[in-house]
């Protein structure tokens, strides 16, 4: 019939429409699924490389520092003796935490210390941020480590672990940024060539910093990843929680954190001013802040510092001026060490003299020239500095903001995660242009940032567009340059300083200080166990960590009580009486004084930052256009060695070698002429 033969024609017409539709639907389904698998390969590898070189490189950190200190073969006492700069103090507290009966008794009697500086009850885990020696200890008992690994070699271990994360953060970091895992590879290439600039692990493992930055760089690679506007909810939340799991942790463990959150949140105001971050992200960043900054307040015993810190005074500015949206501009605050002193010549300059607020030498930027990545970070700089400054003179002239950006296009400075790093690597440069101590902070990110802008054809596809490339199709040569630059760079850098850093492996370095260990094994034997020392404080860690004893001060230069106690005890080399002397140290519970010959006799070339030159001047001794007025007293550290009266009198020599001069000090006066 008529109406069967037109269904059975319309029916055959459907099926011939349909045919071709659905082959293209499973040819679709095919095309995705093969890029998910090729995405997925090419993550899984990158992960792999970005692991092998973060264990890698804390293997290498293992044996230099074997090789270096000749640890494996050392007695327990010379081990600890390793501890440089006073940071020992640290270790002395975890080898506590395994010697008590239980890990809750340990935590109590560090919040009740008065077994450490003479005199005083102090909370040892607030005013040394023990947190990682706390985590430790604990991990060491509940894990039965003791079985098969020594303590020491647990805590160290532990520290080069650690390393081994910051490395593997700064190759994820700059992969995130450049799309190839082969800027990681010369990032952490550049990062351990750097080593003396960038980290202070070789020669103070226990330091609050080398616990606290690898937290750090963790929270930078997932802030990294969360501005980024190409990421799926999945990825987005797996960076928002890192970044709220990370701040917390970098907040507990090092006291001079939030001044670092507070730069890293300047420039995150920044972003938000030029509205350059979507407002969701930044409400969520603020929120990370906030709810990392109350716990770690109550962790910390209701830190006060935390309260006046400048981060939560930007955090609230900011929550305040996006309620009542007000303009504001970008805060005057500064970086810098507030010194709550009263004046006083002798603690204003002592910390000023420290090595860390030194201006840097032209070292730091010849040793950065011949690794190459100076030239390349102003290159990289310069080129997305530039493309900022135009990123925001569009946003300013009412332009939107492009959130898919093609490689065609040739804004590499519209990215927020671009963006971030320029303010970030701005601040923190100007910083360690002041005060060398920063540099720890700046160069882990210059190697990180000058990888990621040689290895990325953004960048090279933003100068062809600069200058209008035609003879050769910009695109193509961008990707040509980003493969190929890195790859010289990385070829070179192996050749140079390939056989440098094994034949560190290879070099024996005998690292040995006889006399420190013969004054702490007289400690140990001769010194009554309930016995006082004073000294320097960098000694007084040591005699703390190797013997126990209490001491008079610590080397912590954030606790002005201590520093105070560091003056009066280092008054011992300068032009003071013998009566003097002795009222000091008695005031702090004496029992001993170690006179060292190195502070002494010191001929450095810095003389305005001798000790004996900072009291003589603080003292009034010497004014400060070097002028000497007068001094009945002669230095007290030579006069007290003549072994005459007055001295006699007050103090009795008991132990003497090379490097130090123990007296103790006499509870009864005896005045002989």
């Amino acid at each position: 019939s008529p109406l069967s033969s037109f269904l059975s024609i319309h029916c055959h017409y459907l099926i011939k429409v349909k045919a071709p539709k659905n082959n293209l639907k499973k040819k679709e389904e095919k095309k995705q699924t093969t890029v998910f698998l090729q995405r997925l390969v090419r993550v899984f590898f990158g992960f792999l490389a970005a692991v092998a070189c973060g264990i890698l490189y804390a293997a290498y950190l293992s044996a230099y520092h074997d090789r270096k200190f000749w640890f494996s073969t050392r007695q327990e006492l010379e081990r600890e003796i390793t501890f440089q700069g006073g940071s020992g103090v640290y270790y002395y507290y975890y080898k506590h935490m395994l010697t008590v009966p239980s890990f809750e008794r340990g935590f109590y009697e560090l919040t009740l210390d008065n077994r450490t500086i003479s005199g005083q009850t102090i909370n040892a885990v607030e005013r040394l941020s023990l947190y990682p020696e706390l985590i430790t200890s604990y991990i060491y008992r509940v894990t039965d480590s003791q079985d098969f690994v020594e303590p020491i070699y647990f805590y160290v271990g532990a520290v080069f672990g650690l390393q081994a994360v910051y490395v593997t953060a700064l190759f994820v970091c700059s992969w995130v940024m450049s799309g190839t895992w082969v800027a990681g590879m010369l990032a952490v290439a550049w990062y351990v060539i750097n080593r003396p600039d960038t980290t202070k692990v070789d020669f103070a493992i226990p330091l609050r910093d080398n616990w606290a930055l690898p937290y750090f760089s963790c929270q930078v690679a997932a802030l990294t990843g969360f501005l980024s506007n190409n990421i799926s909810s999945a990825t987005e939340m797996f960076c928002y929680l890192t970044m709220s799991v990370t701040t917390f942790t970098f907040l507990l463990v090092w006291e001079h954190s939030h001044y670092v959150l507070f730069i890293q949140a300047l420039c995150l105001f920044l972003l938000d001013s030029f509205d350059l971050v979507p407002p969701r992200k930044m409400a969520d960043i603020q929120k990370v802040y906030l709810t990392s900054l109350f716990p770690v307040y109550l962790c910390q015993f209701q830190n006060p510092a935390l309260l006046s810190s400048p981060l939560l005074g930007l955090l609230i500015g900011s929550v305040l001026a996006q309620y009542f949206q007000v303009e504001l501009a970008a805060p005057s605050h500064q970086s810098s060490v507030k010194l709550h002193t009263t004046g006083v010549y002798f603690i204003t300059n002592f910390l000023m003299c420290q090595e860390s607020f030194q201006t840097p030498s032209q070292d730091l930027f010849l040793r950065l020239t011949q690794a190459s990545v100076l030239p390349f970070y102003l290159l990289v700089l310069t080129v997305c500095l530039l493309s900022t400054l135009q990123t925001i003179y569009r946003r300013l002239s009412g332009q939107p903001m492009k959130t898919n950006i093609r490689l065609e296009d040739g804004r590499i400075g519209e990215q927020p995660e671009v963006i971030y790093h320029v303010f970030h690597t701005l601040l923190f440069g100007g910083l360690t242009l002041l005060f060398d101590g920063m540099k720890y902070l700046w160069t882990p990110y210059v190697c990180m940032f000058t990888a990621f802008g040689v290895c990325s054809p953004d960048l090279w596809m933003t100068v062809f567009k600069w200058l209008k490339l035609k003879s050769i199709h910009p695109v193509v040569l961008s990707l040509i340059l980003s493969t190929a630059v890195p790859t010289i760079i990385g070829f070179s850098l192996w050749r140079e300083y390939c056989p440098r850093v094994l034949a560190e492996l290879s070099d024996v370095q005998e690292f040995y200080n006889p006399d420190t260990v013969e004054l702490i094994n007289w400690i140990k034997s001769q010194a009554p166990v309930a016995a006082v020392f004073a000294g320097s404080p960098q000694l007084l860690g040591t005699v703390k960590l190797c013997s126990g004893s209490a001491v008079t001060s610590l080397p912590l230069y954030s606790d002005i009580n201590l520093l105070r106690r560091t003056e009066d005890t280092y008054q011992v080399y300068a032009m003071r009486s013998a009566e003097d002397i002795y009222k000091i140290l008695t005031s702090q519970k004496t029992n001993y004084v170690i006179i060292e010959d190195s502070i002494c006799n010191e001929l450095s070339l810095n003389k305005g930052c001798r000790i004996k030159d900072l009291l003589d001047i603080s003292n009034g001794h010497v004014s400060l256009d070097k002028i000497y007025s007068f001094s009945k007293h002669g230095r007290f550290c030579h006069e007290i060695k003549m072994n005459y009266s007055p001295y006699t009198n007050y103090f009795t020599r008991v132990f003497w070698n090379r490097s130090y001069h123990v007296y103790k000090v006499n509870t009864v006066i005896s005045f002989q002429y």
